[in-house]
Protein backbone atom coordinates (compact mmCIF):
# COMPACT_ATOMS: atom_id res chain seq x y z
CA UNK A 1 0.00 0.00 0.00
CA UNK A 2 2.97 2.32 0.76
CA UNK A 3 0.88 5.64 1.53
CA UNK A 4 2.72 9.00 1.89
CA UNK A 5 2.21 10.59 5.08
CA UNK A 6 3.44 13.69 7.18
CA UNK A 7 4.76 13.64 10.54
CA UNK A 8 1.62 15.57 11.65
CA UNK A 9 -0.65 12.66 9.71
CA UNK A 10 1.24 9.84 11.42
CA UNK A 11 0.68 11.94 15.04
CA UNK A 12 -2.54 12.45 13.93
CA UNK A 13 -3.66 8.39 13.32
CA UNK A 14 -1.36 7.55 16.41
CA UNK A 15 -4.32 9.84 18.66
CA UNK A 16 -7.24 8.39 16.36
CA UNK A 17 -6.07 4.83 17.40
CA UNK A 18 -5.48 5.64 20.92
CA UNK A 19 -8.91 7.02 21.03
CA UNK A 20 -10.75 4.10 19.51
CA UNK A 21 -8.23 1.45 22.02
CA UNK A 22 -9.23 3.48 25.46
CA UNK A 23 -13.07 5.39 24.38
CA UNK A 24 -14.80 4.20 21.61
CA UNK A 25 -13.79 -0.07 22.47
CA UNK A 26 -14.96 0.30 26.18
CA UNK A 27 -18.10 2.21 25.12
CA UNK A 28 -18.71 -0.48 22.16
CA UNK A 29 -17.98 -3.19 25.02
CA UNK A 30 -20.62 -1.25 27.50
CA UNK A 31 -23.28 -1.60 24.82
CA UNK A 32 -22.52 -5.16 24.08
CA UNK A 33 -22.65 -5.79 27.23
CA UNK A 34 -25.67 -4.04 27.88
CA UNK A 35 -27.77 -5.53 24.38
CA UNK A 36 -26.10 -9.42 25.49
CA UNK A 37 -28.35 -8.58 29.40
CA UNK A 38 -31.46 -8.14 27.27
CA UNK A 39 -32.13 -11.63 27.09
CA UNK A 40 -32.80 -13.75 23.74
CA UNK A 41 -29.91 -13.31 21.06
CA UNK A 42 -31.35 -14.58 18.04
CA UNK A 43 -33.94 -11.67 17.59
CA UNK A 44 -32.53 -9.30 19.92
CA UNK A 45 -31.25 -6.22 17.39
CA UNK A 46 -29.75 -3.88 19.64
CA UNK A 47 -27.05 -6.92 20.47
CA UNK A 48 -26.36 -7.18 16.70
CA UNK A 49 -26.29 -3.73 16.07
CA UNK A 50 -23.70 -3.17 19.01
CA UNK A 51 -21.77 -6.07 18.18
CA UNK A 52 -21.62 -4.69 14.57
CA UNK A 53 -20.12 -1.12 15.68
CA UNK A 54 -17.53 -2.98 18.17
CA UNK A 55 -16.14 -4.94 14.76
CA UNK A 56 -16.30 -1.93 12.66
CA UNK A 57 -14.34 -0.17 15.60
CA UNK A 58 -11.71 -3.04 15.48
CA UNK A 59 -11.60 -2.86 11.88
CA UNK A 60 -10.77 0.81 11.94
CA UNK A 61 -7.89 0.43 14.01
CA UNK A 62 -6.41 -2.83 12.13
CA UNK A 63 -6.98 -0.57 9.03
CA UNK A 64 -5.20 2.72 10.61
CA UNK A 65 -1.89 0.58 12.09
CA UNK A 66 -1.23 -1.38 9.29
CA UNK A 67 -1.03 1.98 7.51
CA UNK A 68 1.22 3.36 9.92
CA UNK A 69 3.02 0.26 9.22
CA UNK A 70 3.65 0.36 5.48
CA UNK A 71 3.71 4.07 5.15
CA UNK A 72 6.34 6.14 3.99
CA UNK A 73 7.46 9.46 6.13
CA UNK A 74 7.48 12.46 3.53
CA UNK A 75 9.19 16.01 4.71
CA UNK A 76 7.63 18.68 3.45
CA UNK A 77 10.87 20.49 1.67
CA UNK A 78 9.38 23.18 -0.28
CA UNK A 79 10.37 26.61 -1.56
CA UNK A 80 8.85 29.71 -1.66
CA UNK A 81 7.37 29.92 -5.56
CA UNK A 82 7.60 26.58 -6.09
CA UNK A 83 5.22 23.92 -5.74
CA UNK A 84 4.94 21.53 -2.52
CA UNK A 85 3.58 19.66 0.04
CA UNK A 86 -0.06 21.75 1.43
CA UNK A 87 0.44 24.54 -0.88
CA UNK A 88 -2.67 25.82 -2.60
CA UNK A 89 -2.33 26.04 -6.16
CA UNK A 90 -4.23 28.24 -8.46
CA UNK A 91 -4.36 26.40 -12.02
CA UNK A 92 -5.75 27.51 -15.79
CA UNK A 93 -7.02 24.79 -17.71
CA UNK A 94 -6.63 26.42 -21.23
CA UNK A 95 -8.43 23.75 -23.20
CA UNK A 96 -11.59 24.57 -20.98
CA UNK A 97 -10.90 28.33 -20.25
CA UNK A 98 -11.32 27.48 -16.44
CA UNK A 99 -9.24 28.18 -13.23
CA UNK A 100 -9.40 25.64 -10.33
CA UNK A 101 -7.44 26.03 -6.93
CA UNK A 102 -6.49 22.63 -5.18
CA UNK A 103 -4.78 22.21 -2.01
CA UNK A 104 -1.78 19.15 -2.57
CA UNK A 105 -1.70 16.85 0.10
CA UNK A 106 -0.81 13.47 1.31
CA UNK A 107 -3.19 9.98 0.34
CA UNK A 108 -4.84 10.14 3.38
CA UNK A 109 -6.50 13.49 3.62
CA UNK A 110 -7.07 13.73 -0.29
CA UNK A 111 -10.66 14.69 -0.86
CA UNK A 112 -11.28 15.71 -4.41
CA UNK A 113 -14.88 17.04 -3.78
CA UNK A 114 -13.08 19.64 -1.23
CA UNK A 115 -10.32 20.67 -3.48
CA UNK A 116 -8.01 18.31 -2.09
CA UNK A 117 -5.61 16.39 -4.00
CA UNK A 118 -3.19 14.26 -3.41
CA UNK A 119 0.48 14.22 -4.21
CA UNK A 120 0.20 11.03 -5.79
CA UNK A 121 -2.46 11.93 -8.31
CA UNK A 122 -1.35 12.73 -11.71
CA UNK A 123 -2.18 16.39 -11.71
CA UNK A 124 -0.23 16.32 -8.26
CA UNK A 125 2.38 14.73 -9.74
CA UNK A 126 2.66 16.82 -12.60
CA UNK A 127 2.55 20.34 -10.27
CA UNK A 128 4.99 19.37 -7.73
CA UNK A 129 8.65 21.24 -8.15
CA UNK A 130 7.21 24.00 -10.71
CA UNK A 131 6.77 27.75 -10.64
CA UNK A 132 3.89 29.88 -11.47
CA UNK A 133 3.32 30.61 -14.81
CA UNK A 134 5.17 26.94 -15.52
CA UNK A 135 2.96 25.35 -18.47
CA UNK A 136 2.66 21.76 -17.64
CA UNK A 137 1.30 18.28 -19.81
CA UNK A 138 -0.52 16.26 -17.27
CA UNK A 139 -0.33 12.67 -18.41
CA UNK A 140 -3.57 10.23 -17.00
CA UNK A 141 -2.36 7.60 -18.76
CA UNK A 142 -3.06 5.94 -22.57
CA UNK A 143 -2.05 8.53 -24.44
CA UNK A 144 -3.88 10.95 -22.64
CA UNK A 145 -2.49 14.31 -21.79
CA UNK A 146 -3.70 17.54 -21.22
CA UNK A 147 -2.15 20.93 -20.12
CA UNK A 148 -2.27 23.42 -17.34
CA UNK A 149 -0.85 26.73 -16.04
CA UNK A 150 0.00 27.58 -13.29
CA UNK A 151 -1.44 31.08 -11.91
CA UNK A 152 -0.54 31.32 -8.24
CA UNK A 153 1.24 29.46 -5.08
CA UNK A 154 -0.22 29.76 -1.56
CA UNK A 155 2.26 28.56 1.20
CA UNK A 156 -0.71 27.27 3.19
CA UNK A 157 0.61 25.26 6.45
CA UNK A 158 -0.71 22.19 7.45
CA UNK A 159 -3.44 22.61 9.86
CA UNK A 160 -4.79 19.35 10.00
CA UNK A 161 -8.28 20.16 9.12
CA UNK A 162 -8.53 17.44 6.82
CA UNK A 163 -9.49 14.18 8.38
CA UNK A 164 -7.92 11.14 7.69
CA UNK A 165 -10.43 9.19 4.89
CA UNK A 166 -12.62 7.02 6.58
CA UNK A 167 -13.19 3.29 4.61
Amino acid sequence: MYDKLTENDVKRIEEEIENRKLVVRKEALEKLKEARAQGDLSENFEYYAAKREKNKNESRIRYLERMLRTASVVKDNTVEGVVGLDNTVTVYFPDDDETETYKLVTSVRADSLANLITIESPLGKALLGHKEGDRISVSVGNGVEYDVVIRKIEMTADEGKEEIRKF
